[in-house]
């Protein structure tokens, strides 16, 4: 049933980013257990062995790995130790988050990562600031309390170079890339989030309904991620607390088929950007220069300092001259 659910879930994947056709036909998926966690959890939190880092108050269960209790002022992640090299992924969360608390007397939330940095405590769902990467967040509590077309928990990605600062206090609304309302708590049946991040282009969609059916949540082109960063997920609780559980994370590597000029185009980077977003600190980075043209550089400024000398020693010259002759 898992295996026929996940093909389905891939079918509807393709149509939505516009796959469909002959060349969804092309794309395979491949599990990456190195960068997977599920049950039996066999290793994960061992000091010298297992693929995952547990973090925090999180702690290893039958059934699920839980990142918070439903206590205040508790926090837990768990990181994988594996940096990703993959050019094309999807990563299935398999998740529940309840608790005792009435609407909007819950908190926090949780946050899946695709970061530089890992296992750094901070104010963002428990992890850094300023990070590098991608976090996606699952956010069970409205801190913007004039806000009103927004209905939570609510779900968002951020995509972050370093520079740029989670505003905890609107929700994130300053540097988030798109959303979606997500009712997730204390719910009877299973939920999942999809994170896919295929040329370029990253999508979130969930599926929270119990009808096994993927929702989107999230679409958005133009996304430069660098690889060799770590997969994590965090969570934290305040005043207010929730369960926060992980049930899975799965990673699949996707095979995609690109034409030429996507190749050509699909150069790697170095920074976290998106294209034609216009936040601070978001302008893409210079690529570095290559041999030849620093070379080229080098020589040409030693050629003009060269000429420069030359002139400067003729004028000195011919002035040495002019002021002998009147001299005498």
């Amino acid at each position: 049933m898992a295996t026929g659910r996940w093909r389905a879930g891939l079918a509807l994947l393709a149509v939505a980013l516009g796959l469909g056709g002959p060349r969804a036909e092309q794309m395979e998926e491949h599990l990456k257990r190195e960068h997977s966690l599920s049950k039996p959890y066999q290793g994960v939190g061992s000091a010298s062995a297992g693929l995952w880092e547990l973090q925090g108050n999180a702690m290893v269960m039958a059934q699920y790995i839980r990142l918070t209790p439903d206590v205040q002022s508790k926090w837990g992640a768990v990181w994988n130790r594996v940096p990703c090299y993959l050019r094309d992924w999807e990563m299935q969360v398999h998740f529940k988050i309840h608790g005792q608390g009435k609407k909007n007397l819950n908190g926090d939330g949780f946050a899946i990562w695709y970061t530089k940095d890992r296992m750094q405590q901070g104010p963002v769902f428990g992890s850094k600031d300023n990070f590098l990467g991608l976090g996606v967040f699952v956010d069970t509590y409205p801190n913007e309390e004039k806000q009103q077309e927004r209905v939570f928990p609510y779900i968002s990605a951020m995509v972050n170079n370093g520079s740029l600062t989670y505003d905890h206090d609107r929700d994130g609304r300053p540097t988030e890339l798109g959303g979606c309302t997500a009712m997730v708590r204390n719910l009877n049946h299973d939920t999942f989030l999809v994170i896919r991040y295929v040329k370029r282009r990253l999508t979130v969609l969930i599926d929270i309904d119990g009808k096994q059916e993927w929702r989107d949540c999230i679409d958005v082109p133009g996304v430069r991620l660098p690889r060799g960063y770590y997969f994590g997920t965090s969570s934290v609780t305040g005043d207010l607390s929730d369960n926060h559980d992980i049930i899975s994370l799965k990673l699949y590597q996707l095979t995609v088929e690109r034409t030429p000029e996507e190749e050509r185009q699909d150069k790697e980077v170095y920074l976290p950007v998106v294209d034609n977003l216009k936040l601070p600190g978001m302008e893409a980075p210079l690529e570095p220069m290559s041999g030849l043209a620093l070379f080229l550089i080098v020589f040409f400024s030693l050629v003009a300092i060269v000429f420069a000398i030359v002139i400067g020693v003729i004028v000195y010259n011919k002035w040495q001259e002019q002021s002998r002759k009147h001299f005498y």
